[in-house]
């Protein structure tokens, strides 16, 4: 009789453990959008506090073709050391101003030295996917702990990450003002009550 009821114990804290472990029981869907940073660097020559010259700028211009910008992308200039060449700096600008692309202020940080005498471009690219999705690792058997299925929310997340238009909204989010939301405050028109 003992053994019966320690088998009859064991086996039902076995199944318990198993519907368990690893179930998500809250209202999130288990695969959630991730978002990745690239940062692609290209070492101009500078020529000594009177900016880019025509060679360079070119490249740079050819450079930017190659990338494809586009929305989301960032631009940057480092120069090391605390070295800064404002000619430069408008050089790049200007040449990002024609893909509708601003310069940054702070460059990410980059694997090895800026050398003397050149300065860094920097172009910062984030991507968003989610990944395990769809996910069918779980059938659709009887579910007793309330928890989700693995692929909930897979197809709304992966839609989110493939229209956003910046991926590293995602990670941030984004300020409401009244030039980017229908909310915020709007200039009154018309008298009085």
């Amino acid at each position: 009789m003992r053994a019966k009821i320690l088998l009859t114990a064991t086996l039902a804290f076995t199944l318990a453990g198993c519907g368990a472990i690893g179930e998500n029981t809250s209202l999130y869907s288990t695969n959630q959008p991730v978002v990745q940073r690239s940062n692609y660097a290209l070492d101009v020559n500078v020529d000594g506090g009177s900016g880019l010259s025509s060679f360079e700028q070119d490249r740079i211009t050819q450079w930017f073709e190659a990338m494809k910008l586009g929305f989301g992308d960032r631009i940057a200039v480092d120069f090391g050391d605390g070295y800064a060449d404002a000619a430069t700096k408008q050089a790049v600008a200007d040449l990002a101003a024609k893909y509708g692309m601003l310069v940054s202020e702070t460059a990410p940080v980059t694997s090895g030295n800026v050398a003397p005498g050149t300065a860094r471009v920097v172009v910062t690219r984030s991507t968003a996917s989610v990944p395990n999705c769809p996910n069918w690792s779980k059938t659709t058997e009887g579910n007793f702990n309330s928890a989700n299925h693995p692929n909930y929310g897979c197809a709304v997340n992966s839609n989110l990450a493939a229209m956003v238009a910046d991926p590293e909204d995602l990670v941030r989010g984004r300020e409401s003002t009244p030039e980017n939301s229908r909310g915020g405050t709007r200039k009154k028109v018309g008298g009085t009550k």
